[in-house]
Order: structure tokens, then C-alpha cells, then sequence
């Protein structure tokens, strides 16, 4: 893959037998052997000479040999399970000074500190030389790419350094709806919420019986660019809560999903109030509504939500709540 070597060291496969690590199902975990493959996911991020890298969740370290051998200059594991890491760590004296290993929660460790400060780069221009890689337990995938999406929104954690790359594993059908365009079958929240603030795309996938153990479903690489401009020109939670609300019923029109914005007093009145203001045809049904529809309804919310200041805080499902408890004394005082 590059003309940097690694030492010898023990095959994935011996490292496994050599700590008797198993692969735990209630973490959802798959592990990556082939290095051939694991090269592959690695080429998927691009030229990685002299680039800092963090890999979440490197489990037994296949990936991280790819890494490696792509001549990085700094590489951060970030691993949840202390069973990996000894085998991480006989990876780390093999290449001194190159890797640093964290015992931790890739959900709550702060990126923003993990790399030098000279690597960052003004937003409007070409991507730092800093990458995410990580094969994610499918357990985690979806929670940690919003979590990182809205670190790409708010231009922090990761994204402190500028535009940095994210090379991911996710279940195929999670890496379908992520790429899904306008109209198809995939369509869903996460194909709103991950296209409009980056560039995605799905590289290739990994057939199950690749992994140890074998998991039920293939497994598929995509690449995330943040964009230097957003589809939408809103916060993440305001874009995130109309997402949310239109695909809530995914079959029925989208109008559906608008109302569930708005208290049952005033549902209809404003729920077409906004569709008008944000140029929706009501019929069109949430699969069909392209980011610049979204983009609209976004906008005809934020505008809303201005001119009544309690509205963004109303919540659906509270509301439903208290109406059932309700009724539920009326009928108990009957």
C-alpha cells in the first residue's frame, strides 16, 4: 500500500488467540482480518502520508496496521474495550512515538484537543490533513455520525481543525439511507440530515462473511467532506427537529409530518401557513421532498418560531401525553 513497513509482528489472528479476545455481541462488534480489505477501507480516505488520524474503535488493530503502513505521522486510537488494549499497545512499541492509544468513549472524548493546533485550516479552504477512520459497532454508528454531524453544523469537536475527513463502516442498508437521493425508497432523516452538510458517498461494501463473527448483514465504506457552504442556513437542532417531524410518516403525505410541529389548537391553520410560506406542495410525500425543500421549510420555521417564541419549544408527544392522562381522569372520575 505504501512503501513504509511495518516491522514483523503477530497476525491479527494470533493477537486475537494470543489475549483470547472474542468479539462481544452485545457491542456489536465485527472484527476485520483480511488486510487486503482493512488496505482498502484505508484507501478509501486518500493520501494519508504524514496526516494525523484518529481510528475509533480499533478492536484487534487490523485497520490500524493499514493506517500504519500508509506512512501516517500521528495516529489516535480511540478504544472503548480494555481487552484490545494490550495487542494495540505491542502495535505502539513497534512504531515508537507514532501512536497514541485512549481508553475511552468515543462519544464523549473531546476531539478538539487531540491534535495539534498548526494542523488547522480556515473552513473555506481544502480539507486538514486530519482523518476519521473507524469500522463503528453497528450499535453505535448512527447516534455517533448525528453527533458528528452536528459537530460539522457547530464547526467544533472534530471540526475545530477545518473541513477533517470521515472514512466510516456502517450496516449496508444505515450507508443506503445516508447516500439516498431525492425519490428513492431509501430516503430518511439521514439522508437530510448527513447531505446537507457533507458530501457522502458510498465507496463499496464488504460482504458479511468477511468479518469475525459473521454479522446477518454486509457492511459498507462511505466517505464524508463537509461542504464549505451548508444546504441549509439553520441551526442543526431546528433542521433536525423539521426532519424529524416530516418523516415521522414516512407514507402519508408530508403535510402530515409539518402539522406534529405546531399545538392542536392552531395545527392546521399553521401547518399550511408554513408549506405556503416554504412553497411545498402538500401531497408530496417525505421521500419525494428534495434538501431544497427542506431548505424552504427550514427557513418558513426559523421564521415562525421568530415570531412566536414559544413554538420551538413545543413538543408533540408531551402534548399527546397530557391529552391521554386527561382522558384518562375523566373516565376514572365518571
Amino acid at each position: 500500500m505504501a512503501a513504509f513497513r511495518l516491522p514483523p509482528l503477530p497476525t491479527i489472528k494470533e493477537i486475537i488467540k494470543l489475549f483470547k479476545l472474542r468479539a462481544q455481541k452485545q457491542l456489536s462488534q465485527n472484527f476485520l482480518l483480511d488486510l487486503r480489505l482493512t488496505d482498502k477501507v484505508v484507501r478509501q480516505a486518500g493520501k494519508l502520508k504524514d496526516a494525523h488520524v484518529c481510528e475509533v474503535g480499533p478492536g484487534p488493530g487490523g485497520i490500524t496496521r493499514s493506517i500504519l503502513s500508509a506512512d501516517v505521522a500521528q495516529l489516535l486510537l480511540v478504544e472503548k474495550d480494555t481487552r484490545f488494549i494490550p495487542g494495540l499497545q505491542m502495535l505502539s512499541e513497534a512504531v515508537p512515538g507514532k501512536v497514541h492509544i485512549v481508553h475511552g468513549d468515543i462519544l464523549t472524548y473531546k476531539m478538539e484537543r487531540a491534535f495539534p493546533k498548526h494542523l488547522q485550516k480556515k473552513w473555506e479552504d481544502d480539507p486538514p490533513n486530519v482523518h476519521i477512520i473507524g469500522n463503528l459497532p453497528f450499535s453505535v454508528s448512527t447516534p455517533l455520525i448525528i453527533r458528528w454531524l452536528e459537530n460539522v453544523s457547530n464547526r467544533d469537536g472534530p471540526f475545530v481543525y477545518g473541513r477533517t475527513q470521515m472514512t466510516l463502516t456502517f450496516q449496508k442498508e444505515v450507508a443506503e439511507r445516508l447516500t439516498a437521493t431525492t425519490g428513492s425508497k431509501q430516503r430518511s432523516r439521514l439522508s437530510i440530515m448527513s447531505q446537507y452538510l457533507c458530501t457522502v458517498q458510498n465507496r463499496f461494501t464488504i460482504p458479511g462473511r468477511a468479518f469475525v463473527p459473521k454479522p446477518e448483514v454486509d457492511v459498507s465504506v462511505v466517505h464524508f467532506t463537509p461542504l464549505v457552504q451548508p444546504k441549509i442556513q439553520q441551526p442543526f437542532k431546528l433542521v433536525e427537529r423539521v426532519v424529524k417531524s416530516v418523516f415521522q410518516f414516512r407514507r402519508k403525505y408530508c403535510c402530515r409530518g409539518v402539522e406534529i410541529l405546531f399545538p392542536e389548537a392552531e395545527r392546521l391553520e399553521k401547518s399550511e401557513q408554513m408549506l405556503m410560506l416554504a412553497d411545498v406542495d402538500p401531497t408530496l410525500r417525505p421521500a419525494q421532498l428534495s434538501i431544497l425543500h427542506f431548505k424552504n421549510l427550514c427557513d418558513a420555521y426559523r421564521k415562525m418560531c421568530d415570531e412566536d417564541t414559544n413554538l420551538f419549544s413545543y413538543n408533540y408527544r408531551e402534548e399527546l401525553k397530557q391529552k391521554k392522562a386527561r382522558k384518562k381522569r375523566i373516565l376514572g372520575a365518571v
